[in-house]
């Protein structure tokens, strides 16, 4: 099983690079930026010690895809993907702070509300919801955008104050962080799924606002199938997602939240792969569309070199 991990490219015109917890990302002549989706996983803020096929490929296209069903809504970065696992944009100063959006209460905010929080980002919560309950309208809960550690829960308010986004933009990326997430629901419907809830970067190039990064995928975003939701939901049972949730469990029932004292489980050949086919199932799900396994998967450094320099020397 090949897996891309690691990135050292060297672009014409390359500026920099910059590695996440996925993506790496190289600035182009502080023009453009060559975002590359690795087969790199995370899960409570911490990069996994495997690399999962495929993974990044499937991020990769459904972001893309997403991007352009979207543009109409709100301008994007995304100029082109020149190979399954890149997309090169414009490159934008980026908001620090990460516009999540809720309609239903499950996961961590679920977490906190069993633990008594009734208040999530300024926004309060009615007392008597249920696991999996839908809020009455979608919630806003931002978060701070850390380079390191844990993102932390913060209000629109403290994000004004602070600074850290203009009152202005603040209400031009709430209103595109709703529109956005209205035509992600239309479209997770019509595959039988619910958008349950995601997050969307943004960020500014002269003057204006662009929404940045990825898009409805299943790393940034949580997906219930609609067949069952009610039923399940009056019974308390556990809901059918499509998401990266399935991982988180697996790390909880392995004793690992990444608190102090905690190992990490061994991530087997076996287990990857099984992660690697239900990131497929995902694609195959949220797109409705088969998913067709890149070429040259034993060679995918060489691959996307080799694809992004002949795109970046064809648009200088």
């Amino acid at each position: 099983m090949k897996a891309l991990t690691n990135t050292d490219f060297h672009f014409e015109q390359q500026r920099s690079v910059y590695h996440g917890k996925v993506r790496d990302v190289y600035d182009i002549n502080n023009e453009k930026i060559v975002m590359v989706a690795t087969d790199r996983i995370s899960a409570f803020d911490v990069i996994l010690p495997k690399g999962i096929p495929f993974k990044g490929q499937v991020l990769n296209q459904i972001a893309a895809k997403f991007l352009d069903l979207t543009a109409d809504i709100c301008p994007n970065w995304k100029l082109a993907t020149p190979d399954p696992m890149v997309t090169v944009g414009l490159k934008c100063e980026g908001f620090r702070v990460e516009m999540i959006i809720r309609s239903i209460l499950t996961g961590s905010a679920w977490r906190a509300y069993k633990d008594g929080c009734r208040e999530l980002c300024g926004v309060r919560l009615p007392d008597g919801m249920i696991e999996n309950q839908r809020f009455a309208e979608p919630i806003i809960t931002p978060t701070t955008k850390a380079d390191e550690g844990h993102d932390l829960n913060i209000s629109r308010e403290e994000i004004i104050a602070q600074g850290l986004v203009s009152e202005e933009d603040y209400a031009v990326i709430e209103d595109y962080t709703r529109r956005l997430f209205a035509r992600g629901q239309e479209i997770a419907a019509r595959q039988g799924l619910i958008l349950v809830d995601t997050k969307y970067e943004f960020g500014k190039r002269d003057g204006k606002v662009y929404l940045i990064d990825e898009i409805h995928t299943p790393d940034s975003s949580r997906y219930f199938y609609a067949e069952g939701y009610e039923e399940k939901l009056a019974k308390g049972e556990p809901q059918r997602q499509l998401s990266k949730e399935f991982l988180r469990q697996w790390l909880i029932e392995h004793n690992f939240m990444n608190e102090p004292g905690q190992t990490m489980p061994e991530i087997t050949d076996e287990y990857a792969l099984e992660v690697s086919n239900r990131y497929i199932e995902l694609y195959e799900h949220i797109t409705g569309e088969p998913f067709n396994k890149a070429a040259e998967a034993d060679n995918l450094a060489q691959r996307i070199e080799r694809n992004v320099s002949a795109y970046l020397a064809q648009n200088k």
